[in-house]
């Protein structure tokens, strides 16, 4: 029913898996420290909300590989390490990656650049770009170019994420951006309805579950990690990309699970599967026994949580990990590549959605820069940005089942609470997705 599964080189999959273990480690386990002078607290820290975070390393890699291309001294540097590769391959690695997860079945991508009408882009760093929407900003005013600027991320995620995370202001010259989206129903859905935690954070609590059973056991997997067992999900969709549930210790520091999760993927750990368990509780969720049944079937019966998932980040609170520092010092021009103007990184961004419920799941995120015309200032402040750490009590990975490239990232912090009249509208509501 699908076309060719596309290639994607193993390096390339190994420094985004890489980014997106870094960042969501990150992100899970520790207030951010601002890392870019002059970058400003956000009003909402991104852990703030209750319902939990999702980030995409998938679809802020390629931003960070093209402005390398166009980058020299202490930014270059900066940015190669955030990327796990040379800034000379950097552009041509994100232009193979943009152009696999646009064919990857129920996937699409796309780059937009807009620089303002008088400034002067370097012909040679914008042919290394795919084919972009490239506009021009200043014509008709800040409000005019935001209005443009949102349609565009609407329209490249499928309606997802409704605005682009920058704002345009009046001494914004640059705007470069990375959309992404992706859509898979399950192989075998879900049956929504109740479920009634009895221990942990949820217990006692009537909440929206989603079950299902099966004969494959080895769907379900254990693997050993630092921290103890964790308990790995596979929930197969039908366009190659598969979400992997996680499930560590109660104790378990969030970051950490979502680490060993991805090594499991790269082959550093490895996952006993469903059928060669032991009997008891091998791990966190489980248990493993023997039944009476009327066939020689075995079977794997799964409980788990929907969850609906909006996250912004300042990218800027993680400008060190993300390779951003540099970027924002006037003082020598972090892209002369660029443009023959200097320019600053002034404003970084990613607003990022992750939904899994009874039918499949879909994910999208924009991530994008904006960029200012820059002098030397007299001096500049570092300040502290805080954020408030909240339990998880299991994390996710979107992955391209083939390459084993993670596209989404998250945790998922709140149930759904139960209500008998609301379950059949928010999880049989995509009807019109075409599978």
């Amino acid at each position: 029913m699908w076309g060719t599964t596309p290639t994607i080189p193993a390096a390339t999959v190994r420094a985004v898996n890489r980014l997106t273990a870094r960042w969501a480690h990150a992100t899970a386990t520790a207030p951010a420290t601002t890392g870019a002078p002059g970058a400003v607290a956000p009003a909402t820290p991104e852990l703030d909300a209750p319902t939990g975070t999702v980030l995409s390393a998938a679809g802020l890699w390629p931003l960070l590989g093209f402005l390398a291309d166009g980058a020299a001294g202490a930014a270059r540097a900066e940015l190669e390490e955030a990327l796990g590769l040379r800034a000379e391959e950097a552009a041509g690695a994100a232009r193979g990656l943009l152009a696999a997860l646009s064919a990857i079945p129920g996937s699409t991508a796309a780059v937009g650049l807009w620089a303002r009408h008088d400034l002067k882009v370097r012909e040679e760093w914008r042919t290394g770009l795919p084919e972009t929407a490239f506009g021009r900003l200043g014509g008709d005013g800040p409000e005019a170019d935001q209005r443009r600027l949102d349609a565009w991320a609407a329209k490249h995620t499928d309606g997802l994420i409704p605005t682009m995370p920058v704002t345009v202001r009046e001494d914004t010259e640059l705007v470069l951006a990375v959309a992404q989206a992706l859509r898979t129903r399950w192989i075998r859905p879900f049956d929504a309805g109740r479920m009634s935690p009895e221990t942990g954070p949820w217990a006692g609590r009537e909440l929206v579950g989603l079950h299902r059973r099966t004969s494959l056991l080895d769907r379900v997997g254990v693997a050993e990690a630092p921290f103890g067992p964790l308990t790995v999900l596979r929930v197969l969709g039908n366009t190659g990309v598969d979400v992997h549930l996680l499930l560590g210790p109660e104790e378990a520091d969030g970051g950490a699970v979502l680490s060993a999760g991805i090594e499991l993927l790269s082959g550093v750990r490895k996952a006993v599967p469903g059928d060669l368990l032991p009997l008891g509780t091998p791990g966190p969720g489980l248990r493993v026994g023997l039944r009476l049944s009327e066939t020689r079937e075995p079977r794997l019966r799964v409980s788990t949580s929907p969850f609906s998932l909006t996250s912004d980040h300042d990218l800027l609170d993680r400008a060190r990990l993300l390779g951003l520092t540099a970027a924002c010092v006037p003082d020598p021009a972090p892209f002369p590549g660029v443009s023959e103007e200097a320019l600053v990184v002034e404003g970084a961004q990613q607003t990022a959605v992750a939904r899994f419920h009874a039918r499949g799941f879909e994910a999208g995120s924009v991530s994008a820069m904006a960029a200012a015309g820059c002098g030397i200032p007299d001096r500049w402040y570092r300040v502290r940005s805080i954020e408030l750490d909240i339990d998880r009590p299991f994390g996710f990975l979107a992955v391209h089942r083939t390459s084993r490239l993670v596209l989404s990232a998250g945790w998922v912090a709140e149930p759904v609470p139960y209500d008998e009249n609301d379950v059949v509208d928010l999880y049989d509501e995509d009807e019109d997705w075409d599978a």
